[in-house]
């Protein structure tokens, strides 16, 4: 089989000093084995954080960066029926995914309905689940809720607000850029969208003409997580899954006594590993119904064919963006 290319570090570090796009060679399928070309690949925060050394799980060295994205059957083993030739498949994330090839055991692949887009399928697997745990697993919420986000213009806080609209939970999103935000969280579900780094908390009841604030998501940490705990009301749920600003996790001290205020975490990762495979599959049938419906947008920033992919990575890394970047590849056998 002819080289490939995979973006791949052999030391932890910042990503734009340690990643190199490089050739690899690529072994001949075993015959119980298919070869996987990727079709499509996105970039997350955590990705930097896997490269960096910092996450919670990691990979050992060298290694393949990258942890979700899409690729197409494009060769079977001997063993292996034909009919799976073309069939749609999540990139095997333990072994890097950010390259242009892989080789799967069948019974290790998990498919993806042909319906669904690559470069949409391609983001399926990390934002919108923790959006759908994130309203499931935590507080009993019902119609005509209200819950309260910060990062509102993340992925996750995009497909928490198109799926509490499509539960008919009311959503406020609170953002940076007010201008630059409203009309897009408020298009996509956001009842309210708000500005972060003021007194916020103050005005909650105003928005939501009294009705208590049950839940809330936190996903920056620091001073952040303060406003949203002062914002729900008296024995509400705030959850945090992830830690943009890095700072600590901070937290009022009347609050949680007077208010009695629950402050819980939840990783994604977490959740797959303790749950069942046919828990999971369930989940994503619900997943990808939600995705052909439109209900959870997935805003794209920028796409780079394979062999830019370092200029990709560097895009993902900057500010000011309109969505993920994501990696493409026409790779052929």
């Amino acid at each position: 089989m002819k080289d490939t290319l995979a973006v791949r570090y052999h030391e932890h570090g910042k990503a734009s000093e340690v990643l190199k796009l490089e050739t690899i060679q690529m072994e001949e399928p075993r015959p119980s084995e298919v070869v996987i070309a990727m079709r499509a690949a996105v970039i997350h925060p955590s990705d930097f954080g896997m490269i960096a050394g910092s996450y919670g799980r990691l990979k050992e060295l060298p290694a393949v960066a990258g942890r979700e994205g899409v690729g197409e059957i494009v060769q079977v083993g001997s063993a292996v029926s034909e009919d799976l030739l073309r069939k749609k498949v999540r990139m095997p994330e333990q072994a890097g995914v950010w390259k242009q090839v892989a080789l799967a055991l069948t019974d290790e692949l998990t498919f993806i309905p042909s319906e669904i887009d690559a470069q949409v399928a391609a983001q399926a697997f990390v934002n919108p689940p923790t959006a759908y745990r994130l309203l499931n697993d935590f507080v009993d919420l019902s119609f005509g809720n209200w819950i309260i986000q910060n990062a509102g213009n993340s992925a996750v806080g995009f497909c928490v607000a198109g799926y509490a609209k499509h539960l008919g939970i009311n959503c406020i999103s609170v953002v940076r850029d007010v201008e630059r935000w409203e009309q897009p969280l408020k298009d996509a579900g956001s009842t309210a969208v708000i500005a972060e780094g003021t007194d916020y908390f103050k005005s909650i009841k105003d928005i939501t003409d009294g009705v208590p604030i049950k839940l809330a998501l936190n996903s920056i940490g620091g001073d952040s997580v303060m406003s949203l705990i002062k914002a729900v009301d008296e024995g509400g749920t705030v959850v945090t899954f992830g830690g943009m600003v890095g700072d600590k996790v901070r937290f009022p001290t009347r609050e949680l006594i007077f208010k009695d205020i629950a402050l819980r975490g939840f990783w994604m990762d977490r959740w797959y590993r303790n749950h069942a495979d046919h828990e999971a599959n369930s989940m994503m049938t619900e997943i990808y119904k939600l995705l052909k419906k439109d209900v959870m947008q997935l805003p794209v920033d920028q796409v780079f064919a394979f062999e830019n992919a370092l200029e990709a990575i560097q895009r993902a890394s900057e500010g000011n963006r309109q969505g993920k970047v994501l990696i493409t590849s026409d790779w052929q056998p």
